[in-house]
C-alpha cells in the first residue's frame, strides 16, 4: 500500500534531524561519507581528523559545528577534546586507524605493541572521556574489520584486534548504558586507504571482488555510512557487531 502524499509516512522526519554527530576520522573514506549522510539527513557534525588540510576541505563541504585536527591515538588530546565540547552530543563515530600487517619473521615487537595498544587504548579512551558528553540513548560507534577472522601470514596483530574489538564493544555497552555502543566490522571497502595499501594492485582487487562477491560489486564508503546511520537511529541496538563485506566471508578463500 502506497502512502498518500502529505501523510506522515510520506513526509518522514529524517532520523538524525537536529542531532549532533562527532566523526573521528572524518576527512576521507568512511568517516567523510558518514558525515555527508548525517548532514543530508538533517543532522549536525563535529569533524575530527589528523590531517589539517584534508579536514579543512571536508569542513568547506559540510559546514560543521566545529573541527579539531589531532591524532585520535593521542589519548591526552582526546580527553581535552571531549572536555572542550560546548555541550552534549548524540553520537560519536570513530573510523580512525588502519590495518596492521606484520609477518612474524619481520615483526618489530615495539611496533606491534604500539599498533595493538594504541587501538585498544583509543577505544577505551573514547568510552571513558565521552561519558558525560553523549546523551542517554545516543551511540558510540566504532569501525573494525573482518579480515583477521581467518588465519594468515602477517595477520597476527590484525587478527588479535579483530577478536578483541567485539568483546570490548560488548563490555562498554554494559558499562556505559544507557549510551549504546556498537561495532561495524567491514570487509574490503573501496576507500583512499585501500588504494594506498594496494597501490597498483587496486584495480585487480576490485575486479576480483566484482567477480566473486555474492553482491557482484565492491562495497563502498556509502554502504558503510548507511549502516552507521541506521545503527545511530535504531535505539534498540547495543553491544553488537555488524558485518558488512558483501558476502566476502562466505567465500572459501
Amino acid at each position: 500500500m502506497t502512502a498518500a502524499p502529505g501523510s506522515p509516512s510520506a513526509q518522514r522526519r529524517p532520523a538524525l534531524a537536529d542531532q549532533t554527530v562527532v566523526v573521528i576520522g572524518a576527512s576521507a573514506g568512511i568517516g567523510l561519507e558518514t558525515a555527508r549522510q548525517v548532514r543530508a539527513d538533517g543532522g549536525r557534525v563535529i569533524l575530527v581528523a589528523r590531517n589539517p588540510e584534508r579536514l579543512q576541505q571536508a569542513a568547506l563541504e559540510l559546514d560543521p559545528v566545529s573541527t579539531a585536527a589531532f591524532d585520535a591515538t593521542d589519548t591526552d588530546r582526546l580527553e581535552r577534546f571531549f572536555q572542550e565540547l560546548p555541550g552534549p552530543v548524540d553520537h560519536v563515530m570513530v573510523t580512525a586507524g588502519s590495518p596492521s600487517y606484520m609477518p612474524l619473521a619481520d615483526m618489530d615487537i615495539d611496533a606491534a605493541r604500539r599498533d595493538f595498544g594504541r587501538r585498544i587504548a583509543m577505544t577505551l579512551a573514547v568510552g571513558l572521556y565521552s561519558r558525560d558528553t553523549v546523551r542517554p540513548g545516543g551511540t558510540l560507534l566504532f569501525i573494525g574489520g573482518t579480515g583477521g577472522r581467518r588465519p594468515g601470514i602477517g595477520l597476527s596483530v590484525m587478527a588479535s584486534l579483530t577478536a578483541a574489538l567485539p568483546a570490548l564493544t560488548a563490555n562498554l555497552a554494559l558499562e556505559l548504558a544507557p549510551v549504546r555502543v556498537n561495532l561495524i566490522a567491514a570487509g574490503f571497502v573501496d576507500t583512499p586507504l585501500s588504494a594506498s595499501l594496494l597501490g597498483d594492485g587496486l584495480e585487480a582487487r576490485r575486479e576480483e571482488l566484482r567477480t566473486t562477491l555474492p553482491i557482484r560489486r565492491v562495497v563502498g564508503p556509502a554502504d558503510v555510512a548507511a549502516l552507521a546511520l541506521h545503527i545511530m537511529a535504531n535505539d534498540a541496538l547495543t553491544g553488537a557487531t555488524y558485518d558488512i563485506d558483501g558476502g566476502q566471508q562466505l567465500l572459501s578463500h
